[in-house]
């Protein structure tokens, strides 16, 4: 899937970090991505000595223009009518005052596909507000879905709703280009990060609505001590999600405890659960990581960033891309 988009250039216009994972994800698809910034640049390539900048833009050719210039606009102009895409993330209003807007571009280029990926949408009471990830979380109700054990929200360390709207603009992306070539047609795209979140939340609306649970699929929300985080012997974490019968029933046999297969749905703070609780603390993380790779029982220790690249899974993962890769060179 490398060279899929092999022939399709990209015109990214965007900071920080959703625009920019879009168009990364589009260059990784083979695209031809131009990147364009102001003459001062992408303002990520100030945060953290530009770790943020370069982590988003592998694979683009950036280019720096002043588009509140003549000369700017002018030579953005030609890009757009040799473009198949344009992604931009200014609020909304600005592209159509520095006459950059969808309209002018696709009479240019009538098949142009223009994404705007913005926290709030092009229009509606909040269009113009600034916001950022931690907002979009806040207001489409992920975030009260992430509480710890008094209840209080807890504060993610990722910007889930801008990598989980780059995504998504990819998606549309992607239909809006099998449009495009299917019957020559352009299509703007309106994307608000604060609606994407909410899109994960169908399993809470439904049981919501049937009067059943204000958390979604209560299974997996926290009430059964067979689908639960445990904290090991060293004070680290590993995940049990033995939701099935046979899975429990696996990590009973794993414990040595076949008594304890009629425990599954019981909840937290039982003393049935402060003995399994109890169990995991005979043995360090380390063991735990171990016994996962082996036994059959949904269990995954509970990995940093960093340490997850040396687990089998990513690593066989990488293996597979690498052999792929080398596959498919030898049809070129």
């Amino acid at each position: 899937m490398k060279a899929a988009l092999t022939g399709i250039r990209v015109l990214d216009v965007t900071y920080y970090v959703p625009g920019p994972f879009t168009g990364k994800r589009l260059a990784e698809l083979g695209a031809e991505v131009i990147k364009v910034e102001p003459p001062s640049g992408d303002p990520s390539r100030g945060m953290g000595g530009g770790i943020v900048h370069r982590a988003h833009n592998a694979g683009k050719h950036i280019i720096q223009l002043d588009l509140k210039s003549k000369e700017g606009k002018r030579e953005m102009l030609e890009w757009v009518g040799s473009a198949d895409v344009v992604v931009e993330t200014f609020r909304p209003g600005v592209m159509k005052k520095l006459g950059l807007d969808y309209e002018t571009a696709k009479q240019l280029k009538p098949d142009i596909v223009y994404c705007s990926l913005s926290g709030y949408g092009q229009s509606g009471r909040l269009a113009n507000l600034g916001s950022h990830d931690l907002n979009y979380l806040a207001l489409s109700g992920a975030l009260d879905q992430l509480r710890d054990d008094k209840g209080r929200p807890v504060h993610p360390t990722n910007t889930l709703a801008d990598y989980t709207g780059g995504l998504l603009a990819c998606e549309q992306i992607l239909a809006a280009l099998i449009r495009k070539f299917r019957t020559g047609q352009g299509v703007y795209l309106d994307i608000a990060l604060a609606e994407v979140m909410a899109e994960f939340l169908p399993n809470h609306d439904a049981y919501h609505a049937a009067g059943l649970s204000d958390h979604g699929v209560p299974e997996i929300g926290g009430g059964r001590i067979s689908y639960a985080i445990y904290e090991t012997k060293d004070g680290r974490y590993v995940t049990l999600g033995a939701l099935e019968e046979k899975f429990w029933r696996n990590f009973c046999a794993l414990a040595g405890r076949p008594d304890w297969e009629s425990w599954a749905g019981l909840m937290p703070g039982t003393p049935q659960h402060a003995e399994v609780s109890a169990f995991f603390k005979t043995k360090s993380w380390r063991r735990w990581y171990e016994l996962s790779l082996d036994h059959d029982c949904c269990l995954a220790p509970v990995l940093s960033a960093d340490e997850r690249h040396a687990h089998p899974f990513f690593q066989d993962r990488v293996a597979q891309l690498h052999r792929s890769a080398a596959n498919l060179s030898c049809f070129e």
